[in-house]
């Protein structure tokens, strides 16, 4: 007798990385709803089976021999790869905020063609209208079809299917991403008023900073689901981190793997367990002094580019951050990826935003993925929720 498997989202997501577009379901399979849930994002069909197999007809040795012949000569040309499933396209992406983040996402969200249409809302006057025809007149260039549009009038969010939210003051020397709070808490609530109305089946992406307690704000505003307001900063200080321990032990960064959890700020935790240099513990390559510096290098690097700024924050990179969790969204991108998403019992924790690992889709967050901490690496998590709690008056 067969035995019964269990179809989760991981053997979707082998079936998508060796170029199916068909899953065999036999019978007593049992398929998850994380598992259909991915299927549908990636493009692959579930189909119950068995299949019928295809026969391969049996060729007599003079036959093969020409076939062979045939194919050394120039006249023949070899049948084209099929190709992997595509990646979603977004409809409509409103962006609020047209500064230096907005604009820079705005600017790769086009170049790449993700969308239809690309919306930039500031309240600036001319300023998401100057950008948006800027980028426009790139398209004679990149030929990209994405239409790029601007305005002020907060209702153009209106039909979009995602909304990304990078509107508010930036720090300045001397801030800390907390002291932002009361300035542009005020923001949020004005910006999610309007999204709750205009568009009430949108998903959101908060980047405005503080980015967990704003998340925590645009979720209380709108009144969405956890699964529809996500916060954009694992991918960013992931980024940070890789480069950091990249470059301490002199590597390029895609020899690195390692994420960044926690709170966007002084209570982030970058997971030196997991961390992996060319397959190997961080602990191979450098000390335990070394590790400390890069931990302490991700946590500060946000201030360390205000620092020099002067005036303002980083914005390329937490632009080319944002479009690491869009990738992922629309599925250009598989497996989890760091967000600050609202815990309901995750790690133990409960009705706080918090970076974790998070497996998303069109839909939004689809689960969190439980990563085995060590105990201080927990209790460094814990007590960046407590942080949050406290900044909050929760």
């Amino acid at each position: 007798m067969m035995a019964r498997r269990v179809i989760g989202a991981e053997l979707i997501e082998q079936a998508r990385q060796r170029g199916r577009v068909v899953f065999e379901i036999l019978p007593g399979d049992i398929v998850t709803s994380l598992a259909t849930e991915t299927a549908q994002r990636l493009g692959i069909a579930l189909v119950d089976g068995p299949l019928e197999k295809p026969v391969h007809p049996v060729t007599d040795g003079n036959t093969a021999l020409r076939r062979g012949l045939y194919r050394r000569g120039a006249k023949w040309i070899a049948p084209s790869v099929s190709a992997r499933p595509e990646a979603k396209r977004f409809g409509k992406i409103a962006i609020v905020g047209a500064g230096g983040v907005g604009a820079n996402i705005a600017h790769l969200a086009a170049n790449r063609d993700i969308a239809r249409e690309i919306t930039l809302i500031d309240i600036a006057p001319g300023v998401a209208e100057s950008i948006a025809l800027d980028l426009n007149h790139t398209s004679g260039i990149t030929r990209t079809p994405s239409r790029v549009t601007g305005s002020m009038d907060m209702s153009a969010v209106a039909e979009a299917s995602v909304v990304l939210v990078t509107a508010g003051r930036a720090r300045s020397p001397g801030m800390t991403r907390a002291d932002l709070i009361k300035i542009n808490k005020r923001i949020i609530h004005s910006v999610a008023e309007v999204i709750k109305t205009r568009a009430p089946q949108a998903l959101v992406i908060v980047v405005t900073n503080p980015l967990d307690e704003m998340t925590v704000e645009m979720l209380r505003v709108t009144g969405f689901p956890r699964e529809r307001v996500l916060g954009m900063a694992g991918t960013l200080d992931s980024s940070r981190f890789r480069y950091s321990l990249a470059k301490a032990a002199g590597v390029e960064t895609a020899d690195v793997e390692a994420i960044a959890l926690g709170s966007h700020g002084d209570e982030m935790v970058p997971v030196t367990s997991r961390a992996q240099i060319k397959g190997r513990l961080i602990s191979d390559f450098l000390s335990p002094q070394q590790i400390e510096y890069c931990v302490n290098d991700a946590i500060t690097g946000g201030g360390q580019v205000v620092a020099l700024k002067k005036s303002g924050s980083a914005t390329i990179a937490p632009a080319h951050s944002s479009m690491e969790l869009l990738d992922h969204i629309r599925g250009a991108r598989t497996g989890a990826v760091p967000a600050s998403v609202m815990l309901q019992g995750e790690y133990g924790l409960n009705n706080v935003v918090l970076g974790v690992p998070a497996l998303v889709g069109m839909s939004g967050l689809l689960s969190v993925e439980e990563l085995a901490l060590t105990p201080a690496e927990l209790q460094l998590l814990v007590k960046a929720a407590e942080s949050i709690r406290g900044r909050l008056g929760l």
